[in-house]
């Protein structure tokens, strides 16, 4: 059943709301009296749209996470502002430069290479994404085989990246692009796709005067929230409809919002929240605990090692390989968790070659494998394997079986000798094993004492089913 139970702890506004939200909300749910037979009979969608939820956490904490999220498994995140315009140093520019606490490199930058009297609004101009073709990267997005795409709606400079009169001069239709980049991607995901598009939405702004009244009052005030952040949630909400995104904004999302029965939302809603709250859990940038969590979670990173936006001052050891990322993917999924990996666009709003060559490569993977990823779930033995520290493993039920499990363990390396021994897995007289992407032809077995040894094929490169990390399905294991 679709359903499942989480913890629930008490909410409370603190400070350190300033941490992004992400908009596909979630959580797990009361039922208030309905049956087991009518929660049987009923859809999920129907299931979601009865219950209404109150503006604290033991409610919010108690709604089911949509299925679509889990199943999901891989998501595209899109770090885009004014900060593309200097794209130096990381997405946190401004702060670098003029915050409590400068870094030299980028104070320097600014004076050797602008006018004194340059102002970080200056850039705006220069946002001007001429070369933006929301098409080419919803198809690049499809290519790449993620099943829902994170668009930055506001970072933490406050500069929207759609018409919003909560933002009147500070947006992408008043000064540089003038266009909704929002809108234009959410048209282009939703016409050429079938990946749930999604909003992530910065919590505080580093210079607004509201936000910095409410910080020097230790938030005894709530200027920011009621004059900046809520009314542009609920404004992004109703003209976007995401499937991904804060606890009265949360019960509104849940209840009576355009997306109450498909939004999901993270653990990101203020201080004592992360790893706590929320439909699934970021816990931290680049989340990867390599065990079970009880609890839905994701594993956010970025292809750049040192900034989720574009920079030009990246060199290419900077970037991550696609053996890193098909390691992080493996572990992640099977530990139970999402990937959620970030590219950053440049000003003129083009995805650059080494971001494109990185998800198209993933995409060419998933193509042959995303049976081992796509709706799968953690193996009830373990997800590392005991002797072979470079093999993870899923499960998925098996079609002909009510009960039965078949399993998939993803090699990271080709196996010295072309033999692989495995110390998870026990065999049986009618185990099976074959390699995805090489046909139904079994591979030979041997079964220890403990685990099993598998003899790999002999191929040439340019007859492997893949170029990196092949996977095993292993059917009628004996445990």
């Amino acid at each position: 059943m679709w359903i499942k139970r989480i913890s629930i702890r008490q909410f409370r506004v603190h400070s350190d709301s300033l941490i992004p939200i992400l908009l596909i909300l979630s959580s797990s749910c009361f039922c208030f009296g309905l049956t087991e037979a009518w929660i049987r009979n009923h859809s999920e969608s129907e299931f979601l749209s009865s219950i209404r939820y109150t503006p604290d956490w033991d409610s919010i904490d108690s709604r089911p996470l949509p299925t679509w999220y889990d199943s999901a498994k891989f998501g595209i995140f899109i770090h885009w502002g004014v900060f593309s315009v200097p794209s130096y140093d990381s997405e946190w520019f401004w702060w670098y430069w003029q915050g409590t606490s400068p870094k030299p490199d980028v104070v320097s930058f600014m004076a050797g290479n602008y006018p004194p009297d340059w102002t970080y609004a200056d850039f705006a101009s220069q946002f001007t994404a001429e070369m933006y073709d929301p098409n080419h990267w919803a198809d690049l997005f499809k290519a790449s085989g993620a099943k829902y795409v994170v668009l930055t709606s506001k970072h933490h400079e406050g500069f929207a990246n759609w018409p919003t009169k909560y933002s009147f001069n500070w947006n992408s239709m008043a000064v540089g692009p003038k266009r909704d980049l929002v809108g234009e991607l959410a048209s282009a995901v939703r016409n050429r796709t079938d990946i749930k598009f999604g909003l992530y939405h910065s919590m505080f702004e580093w210079f607004n005067p509201l936000w910095k009244e409410d910080s020097s009052s230790k938030f005894a005030t709530n200027y920011f929230v009621h004059g900046k952040t809520l009314p542009e949630l609920y404004d992004i909400v109703n003209m976007y409809r995401p499937d991904i995104i804060c606890p009265v904004f949360l019960a509104w999302l849940y209840n009576d919002s355009p997306v109450k029965d498909t939004v999901v939302v993270n653990d990101r809603w203020g201080n004592g929240c992360g790893c706590k709250h929320g439909g699934y859990y970021t816990c931290a940038d680049r989340y990867n605990p390599g065990h079970l969590v009880n609890h839905k979670w994701e594993n956010c990173l970025t292809i750049d090692k040192y900034s989720w936006g574009f920079r030009r001052n990246s060199n290419i050891e900077d970037f991550l390989s696609i053996e890193d990322l098909l390691s992080q993917l493996a572990s992640t999924v099977s530990c139970g968790g999402n990937m959620l990996l970030n590219v950053g666009p440049t000003h003129d709003g083009r995805i650059i070659p080494v971001f494109e060559e990185r998800l198209r490569q993933i995409g060419q993977w998933l193509a042959v494998n995303g049976e081992a990823i796509y709706s799968t779930v953690p193996w009830k033995i373990a997800q590392n394997d005991t002797l072979a520290s470079n093999v993870w493993y899923t499960a998925k039920k098996n079609a002909e079986s009510e009960t039965g499990y078949d399993i998939y363990a993803i090699v990271l390396s080709w196996p010295e000798d072309n033999v692989l021994v495995l110390g998870a897995p026990l065999a049986t007289s009618s185990t099976s094993v074959t390699m995805l992407g090489y046909g139904d032809q079994t591979l030979q077995l041997q079964k220890g004492v403990n685990g099993i040894r598998v003899k790999f094929p002999h191929l040439s490169i340019d007859k492997l089913p893949c170029k990196w990390a092949w996977v095993l399905k292993m059917v009628n294991l004996g445990n």
